[in-house]
Parts: structure tokens; sequence; C-alpha cells
């Protein structure tokens, strides 16, 4: 609780505090700005916590690195960087290190540096710390923004931001610089993609959507693959599912692919915070022209591609027989089945699992074949479940979304879990909604007992249905059609007796509209004036 409560009180205080120092940079662009610097203290306080491991290590007599006491000989072990790589700390040359750019941020154009080097503005030195960074660390090149300069920020409010994120601690009784850093960079990516809006969500999946298909999909070991990763936020909550489950986060492999290249960089720092080993390709790159993942097998697949893309956004005459659409090649004005069918391609032969957010519209559609590549898909026994999710989850769209949880090795055979989950969550605002913790673990719950084979059906929100139940609706697979209708609790009425009572009021209403309307034409006539039906 006191853990919690120290994050709570960090987040508010250096959102207000950063936010502040905005002023003119617009949010996609000041996001950057931040979590570069947030991502600059984590690489140099890293340095520094196996920096001071050496030191003590250097003068304890019993530890086989004992310097003795010759303090240069020590001064110059300490710069010795096999020292810092062999445990996979980043080297950070002594001018890119926090404390060095924190005391020279403030000095003025034209000064001179203790070192006798002339200072040329606050976002010049910061943009050649990072050069220098990128230099001494290859696994870092071409990942770093270097505009910091170019951004031309007034020097003052980029020191007031120095100084803003030197506030966050090193580290605070059991968390390390690697959880609070890591937990800072999460939390900013979350209201950076809020204060964007509707770009936010192209970098972004909402915590709560993350967590519920983590939850479900359960990757505790094996291959972990995202091929729309944006800022890696489903890799991210993996690593504390396997941590919560007792789990070891080595035990996976994370792959990854964003065409982005901005975001391909955020998600990399992410990855680097938290201490996580990941192959996200030699470049950002489309995933349908370029898949950087050729002969990837993955155990476990989460994804939340962009929804209804056009044939302008990814359709390529190359795709036309492209190995990949086993269920039938998708229609070039949307995408969403060429996703999920790249998905399933990247699948072992008889097993793994996909967790899938995609518009409604691939429930029911049946323009440009989809109907026939989702019976196909049916029919192969791979729908697991389909969760209707509630409105205002996404930053970016209000299109009604749904999960598809596919399987190629379902525990219950032709059979389907249908989730009506649309009156689920709570407004944390005006405009946006989050599922709650609560949600999401009974939804889980619910899945799990369905699994193993229980009745969890409950009317108006869990249902069963067999492949043949499908069949009958055409393959449609909007929950509603499955799960029922509640009847309203107050009136106890059932729902075909209300219906036949509203239609009898609406057909005597439109009775009396039409009597209006003769008396009306007759007293007009009467006065000489013809009403044009």
């Amino acid at each position: 609780m006191k853990e919690r409560k120290f994050l709570l009180d960090l987040e508010k205080k250096l959102w207000k505090s950063a936010d502040k120092l905005r002023s003119s940079l617009d949010a996609a662009v000041y996001k950057h700005v931040v979590l570069g610097l947030i991502f600059l203290k984590y690489v140099s306080d890293a340095f520094e916590v196996r920096r001071k491991e050496l030191e003590k290590e250097f003068r304890n007599p019993d530890s086989e690195l004992y310097l003795g006491d010759d303090e240069e000989f020590i001064k110059e072990e300490l710069e010795v960087r096999d020292y810092y790589t062999e445990k996979n700390v980043f080297w950070v040359p002594e001018s890119a290190r926090w404390q060095y750019i924190q005391e020279n941020m403030r000095l003025s154009i034209g000064a001179k540096l203790p070192d006798g080097r002339e200072f040329k503005s606050a976002g010049k030195l910061i943009d050649d710390a990072f050069e220098s960074i990128e230099k001494e660390n290859p696994k870092l090149k071409r990942v770093l923004n270097k505009d910091y300069a170019k951004l031309q920020i007034d020097g003052s409010k980029l020191t007031d931001l120095v100084d803003l994120i030197s506030t966050i601690p090193f580290e605070y009784e059991g968390f390390k610089a690697k959880d609070i850093l890591g937990h800072v960079y999460e939390y900013f990516l979350g209201k950076f993609a809020l204060a964007e809006g509707k770009g936010g969500g192209q970098f972004y999946t909402p915590k709560s959507i993350v967590n519920l298909i983590v939850e479900i999909v359960e990757p505790f070991k094996g291959r972990v693959y995202d091929p729309a990763m944006g800022s890696g936020g489903f890799f991210i909550s993996s690593e504390k599912f396997i941590q919560t489950h007792g789990g070891k986060v080595g035990d996976i492999s994370i792959y990854g692919q964003e065409s982005n290249p901005t975001t391909w960089k955020l998600a990399i720092m992410n990855m680097v915070i938290r201490g996580l080993d990941f192959n996200f390709g030699k470049e950002p790159a489309d995933t349908f022209t370029k898949d950087q993942h050729l002969d990837l097998r993955a155990d476990f697949i989460l994804a939340n591609p962009p929804f209804n893309q056009k044939e302008e956004d990814w359709w390529h005459p190359s795709l036309g027989n492209d190995k990949r659409w086993v269920y039938g090649t998708p229609p070039k004005n949307n995408a969403n089945f060429a996703w999920m069918q790249h998905m399933l391609y990247h699948l072992p032969p008889k097993s793994g699992v996909v967790g899938l957010v995609l518009a409604n519209g691939s429930l029911s559609s049946t323009t440009g074949g989809e109907d026939k590549i989702r019976e196909k898909i049916v029919k192969a026994d791979l729908v697991e479940a389909i969760i209707a999710l509630p409105d205002k989850l996404f930053f970016n769209t209000q299109i009604p979304a749904c999960i598809w949880i596919l399987n190629k090795n379902k525990p219950q055979k032709k059979r389907t879990l249908f989730i009506d989950a649309r009156d689920f969550g709570e407004m944390i605002d005006r405009k946006q909604r989050t599922l709650t913790d609560e949600d999401i673990k009974e939804i889980v719950d619910r899945f799990k007992r369905f699994r193993r084979g229980e009745d969890v059906s409950k009317l108006g929100v869990y249902k069963v249905a067999t492949t043949k139940d499908i069949e009958k609706e055409n393959f449609i697979l909007t929950p509603g059609r499955f799960v029922g209708i509640v009847e309203s609790e107050e009136e106890q009425v059932p729902f075909k007796e209300k219906m036949e009572e509203l239609t009898a009021k609406l057909s005597n209403e439109l009775a009396k509209n039409r009597e209006l309307e003769e008396l009306l034409r007759h007293n007009l006539a009467e006065l000489g004036f013809k009403l044009e039906k």
C-alpha cells in the first residue's frame, strides 16, 4: 500500500509539473522530449548503480576484484567499459551522465565548461549526450531522439524539465531505478496518448485492454509476438503477468514489429528501461510487405492493429497470392482479416494462442468475401472466445471494438465462449472509460472456467455456443446474437410481450398522426390552399 501511494504521488507530481513546461510544443512532439530524458536518466542511473557496485568490490579485501588502496588505479578501473557491458549495462560516457548534464544545463551560450569546451545550448548538450551514448552502444543506434536543439525549446524550460526528472528517486524501499523509471515511462506514455487524442492510439493501447488480453492468453513461457506493437505495451504487461504469477521473465522471448519510426524507437526504449531482451527487427517496417520475422512461429501473439485499414494504407500488388492468406484473400479495402491471417500464419501448426483487438465489423461483415474467410476460420475450430467491448475505451477512435481469442489447440473443441462486456467498465473522465480490475477478473475467471468445461452461462453476458449454433447465425459472431437479452427487473415484463405493447402504441400514434394530417389538409383546402403529398 505504501509503495502504491509512493508511485501515485510521484505520477501526479511529475505529470503536473511536466505539463506546465510544455508551453507551445504539441503533445506529440513534447512526448519524445520528456520520454527521451527519462530514458537518459535511466541509462545513467543504471550506470551509476554498477559503478557503485564496482567501487565497493574494488575496496573490499575479500572480493576477487580487490584493488588495494591505490585511488588513482581505482578511478581508472571504474572507467573500464567491460565491467559494465558484461552485466548488460550500457556504457555511458562522462559527458552523457545525468549529473554532468544537470550541472551544466544552466550555463549560458558562449560560456566555458570546466574542461575548456564552449557550451552551446541546453538542447545541444542533450543531443551530444545521446550521440555519444549511441556511438558507444551499437544496440541503441538510430534509436535515440537527437532533436532537442532543433526544437529550439526555451533553455530555462528544458533545464527545469531536467531538474524535475532529477527528482525521480534513484531507488525507494525495494524499488530499484529500473522499476521506478519503467513505471514513470509507462505512465507518461498513457498520459501523452490521452493528451494527443486521436493520434495517441497509434502508439498506445489502453492498459486495461492489454491486461485483459494478457490475463486470458497467459504468456508464461515461449515466444511472444506483436506484429503491430506500438510502444510495446503488451510486452510490459506480459512481464508483469509472469512476475505476479511466480514465473521467470527469462522464459519468454519477445518479438515485435512497427512501421512508424518514432514509435519503433519508443518501444525499444521501453524494453531497455525494463531490462527486457527483444527482437524488433533491423528497422521499422511494414508488417505485410516487409515481415521482419519471416520464420517465426510464436507461442503467443498479442496485438491491437489499426482498425479497418483502407487499400492505400496497407495493400500492395505483391500481396495478391500471399501464402499467409490460408483462409482466403482479404479484401483490399479492409485489412482486418489480413492482420488476423498474418497472426495465424505465425503460430505453430498445431498450437499457439492469439489475442487480437479488432473493429466490431469483423464479426459480421459480408463485404469483399470477409464472411467466407470468417466461416472458414470458425469451421477450422480456431475461435475460442469473442468479447464485445464497451465504448470510449480507446483514445483514437469511437469505432466499437471486440477481442478475438484464437487457439489452434482449443481445450473445448467445437465450442466458443461469447462475452458481451459492453456494459462493463467505469468512466475515468468525461470522455474516457476503463475496465476495472474487478471487470477483468470476472471475465478471466469465466473464461478459465469455460476452458475447464464448466457451465458459465449468464443471460445477457456469457454464452457458450457450438459450431452448429454459429452456423445457424450464418457465421456472424456478434455476442448479442448468442447471450440473449435480460428482462427488465423493474417491470418484470417478458421482452416479446413488451415489444408487442410498444408496437401497438406506435401503431396507435401513427394512426392519430394520419388523422391530424387529413384534418390539416381539409382545413387548408377550405382556405384555398393545397398541401402537397
